[in-house]
């Protein structure tokens, strides 16, 4: 690994090799897990709208 990329990090006594990312890297990394995450919130969207239109208004009509 080149030298610029890597640095030594102590985690209890014990070292460790870490990556330093560039800052084109972190900008396509972010972009990625904003992607992710839009994509699971439509999931979950979907999901819920899918349920709701399933029970239909029988759901209000329920005695409690």
């Amino acid at each position: 690994m080149d030298d610029k990329t890597t640095k030594k990090a102590a985690v209890n006594g014990v070292e460790l090799d870490s990556v330093t990312l560039t800052p084109e890297q972190q900008r396509s990394r972010r972009a990625r897990n904003i992607a992710i995450g839009v994509t699971v919130g439509a999931l979950v969207i979907l999901f819920y709208a899918i349920t709701v239109v399933r029970l239909g208004g029988a759901v209000a009509n329920r005695t409690i």
